[in-house]
């Protein structure tokens, strides 16, 4: 076993959080446990329920967490061991999901290079000639991920996306609680902590103080008007992509893992030189999942976990991640 210091600790915490978690919501938090163990802790005070009404995201935002934790270790030639998944509460706030001791030796992981480099691209896409051969890389690198490469079935796949996503915020609550997590102004005392900020969506302040009329105050007289739904579009972007990809996991696969897989499966996007965003919408409308499914021949004993948009982006990446402060995630 090794031993953590708390400085080794605070490190991993730094690159861990750099994981991907549903709006941002990063509910995952850690504790050095007495016996040198490390624990994965639930906040579960952070959620978003009308989103996620089962806690289904936020356990795989907790399996993203902890296989951002394994990259972390693996950097410094360390590796998860003798991990355990009992819950248990700790708090009225905190419950710990799962705790590991930590080994010595360990084969370096390709992708623990592409961690600070990931983020979820939500401008539009260029084509390229190129495009093939890094869309090949990705189906070699991951039996779990389907991807759908003709030009109009994408475009199809754009209108579906633009009607799913719509479907949800035609509700009040869903709206609302997507704006509670939306930092539409620099101002915003949340702007580089959590949530999603107008740089992150890809806004510029004109666009962001639309979007905050018109998912708020105005978007019941703009629906009866016909034009909430066109404003809200987003299929010019999703159309825009080389490739729709499909990442399916085993039907009653622990949340856990299947977040790990998910993470992995984005960090292989960025080593393939491309650049993603999710459609979650896709993957959560019944409708429009069962569509996917028979769309990319997934079997029955697989489950559509979600959607991403793939592709160049317009523009070169300069990846900037709003996080927690460390001290805040270690409890």
């Amino acid at each position: 076993m090794s031993e953590l210091t708390p400085d080794l600790l605070r490190e991993l915490v730094a690159e861990a959080r750099l994981a991907p978690s549903v709006h941002n919501i990063q509910p995952t938090r850690w504790r050095l446990l007495g016996d040198g163990r490390l624990a994965l802790v639930d906040d579960t005070g952070v959620r978003a329920p009308v989103a996620d009404p089962a806690g289904h995201d936020v356990l795989v935002s907790h399996g993203a967490a902890l296989e951002g934790m394994s990259l972390a270790l693996n950097r410094r030639g360390l590796a998860i061991t003798a991990m355990t998944t009992i819950e248990q509460p700790l708090s009225p706030q905190y419950a710990l999901l799962c705790s590991f001791a930590i080994r010595q030796g360990v084969a370096p992981d390709p992708l623990a290079g592409h961690v600070a480099h990931r983020m979820s691209w939500r401008g539009k896409f260029t084509k390229s000639a190129d495009d093939p051969a890094p869309l090949v890389q990705l189906a070699v690198a991951r039996d779990d991920s389907i991807c759908i490469c003709h030009r109009q079935t994408s475009t199809e796949i754009a209108g579906w996306a633009d009607q799913a996503e719509f479907s949800f915020i035609h509700g009040d609550d869903y709206r609302a609680e997507l704006l509670g997590w939306m930092r539409l102004s620099p101002g915003h005392p949340h702007y580089q902590l959590d949530g999603l900020n107008r740089d992150v969506l890809a806004m510029n302040a004109v666009e962001a103080t639309a979007a905050r009329f018109v998912l708020g105050s105005l978007f019941r007289p703009l629906d009866r008007l016909g034009l909430a739904a066109s404003l809200l579009a987003d299929r010019a972007k999703t159309a825009s992509a080389s490739a729709i990809v499909l990442f399916c996991r085993p039907v009653g696969e622990d949340p856990l893992t299947t977040g790990r897989h998910f993470y992995r499966s984005w960090l292989e996007i960025d080593r393939a030189g491309l650049a993603a965003c999710p459609i979650s919408a896709l993957a959560d409308h019944p409708d429009f999942n069962e569509r996917l499914r028979k769309l990319g021949k997934v079997g029955a004993d697989l489950r559509l976990v979600n959607v991403f948009r793939v592709g160049r982006p317009e523009k070169l990446l300069n990846p900037r991640h709003y996080r927690m402060p460390v001290d805040r995630l270690i409890v």
